[in-house]
């Protein structure tokens, strides 16, 4: 499992006034992609090749601490995918959720 939280602010909003749905997009990412590398060997590492992003409800500036949790539903060899959710930090309320599916890479010698 891996765990990123993230404070809404004006600095993200979108021309209509809201968060822009890329700081949500952001989070999942980045969960998700960490959850899926807290899996893997020594020496491998990951690239993300599809993110699904459903957004339930929109962001305010002035919303709490939005906290994002993943996990990895799947680790092979050359493919892993991870689902995860972004929550209300303080309240649980469920603001977007998403899955990833990442390419398992081998780092080159020396990385």
């Amino acid at each position: 499992m891996a765990v990123f939280e993230g404070e809404p602010g004006e600095h993200l909003l979108n021309p209509m006034g809201t968060v822009h749905g890329g700081f949500l997009a952001t989070l999942l990412d980045s969960a998700l992609g960490s959850a899926v590398l807290t899996m893997l060997a020594p020496g491998r590492t990951y690239t993300t090749v599809q993110l699904g992003v459903h957004l339930v409800r929109p962001v305010l500036p002035d919303t709490p601490t939005l906290r994002c949790e993943a996990t990895a539903v799947h680790v092979g060899r050359t493919t892993a995918t991870a689902q995860g959710h972004v929550v209300g930090a303080a309240d649980g309320r469920l603001y977007a959720h998403g899955t990833a599916t990442c390419a398992v890479l081998t780092l080159p010698a020396g990385s």
